[in-house]
């Protein structure tokens, strides 16, 4: 059995992502790279799915992954496995999190000015065949801030597939440990094998 290498591996694959998430989601606040006022912000960005969702709550999970692969430490073993098992289920909830709120975020659009000073969702309330994302033509009703709706779909849609990454990774650590769980690791086998 290799769930141990399987699981350092996997910490070591979801921490640059999670890195990522967090990144985008803090890009977001920073539409076109300037700073706005925070009612000039899209209203999906404060809940914070890359910070939280694809962030902190899979950094957690990645850490006690970390520590389950890694060979000589006080949780490479049937436990610690287990505890894996359940911190994944956490970060599968975190990315589920960053995932819907970037669709949401897509779906709805950015928020922006018109050109009449007033801040909008110009996009939102509109059906899968004339959706904004489709129509690159009628971005540039959006005149504040520029490149606004760039942006957005830009961010939004790395948190997208970032997150559904992330996501998969967390089920197979979860399959992992579980299968860790009911036979050991494979540190466990060679260990009790040199003694």
């Amino acid at each position: 059995m290799c769930t141990g290498k399987w699981a350092k591996c996997t910490a070591d694959l979801l921490f640059p992502l999670a890195l990522c998430c967090i990144v985008a989601n803090i890009l977001l606040f920073f539409p076109n790279g300037k700073v706005w006022s925070t009612k000039k912000i899209t209203e999906a960005i404060w809940y914070l799915p890359g910070i939280i969702g694809g962030g902190i709550l899979v950094f957690l999970p990645a850490s006690l992954i970390r520590a389950v692969g890694t060979e000589g430490s006080c949780f490479s073993n049937r436990c610690g496995m287990m505890l894996s098992m359940v911190m994944s289920g956490l970060g599968v909830a975190g990315t589920l999190y960053c995932i819907l709120v970037s669709v949401v975020g897509l779906q709805d659009g950015p928020l922006c000015d018109t050109g009449d000073g007033v801040f909008i969702y110009p996009f939102s309330n509109q059906t899968l065949n004339e959706s904004y994302l489709f129509k690159q033509e009628i971005w540039e009703v959006c005149e504040q801030p520029e490149n606004v709706v760039l942006w957005n779909v830009v961010l939004f849609s790395i948190l997208l597939g970032v997150g559904t990454l992330e996501a998969v990774l967390s089920l197979t650590q979860v399959t992992n440990g579980l299968v860790g769980c009911l036979c050991g690791t494979s540190m466990n086998h060679r260990q009790a094998s040199m003694d």
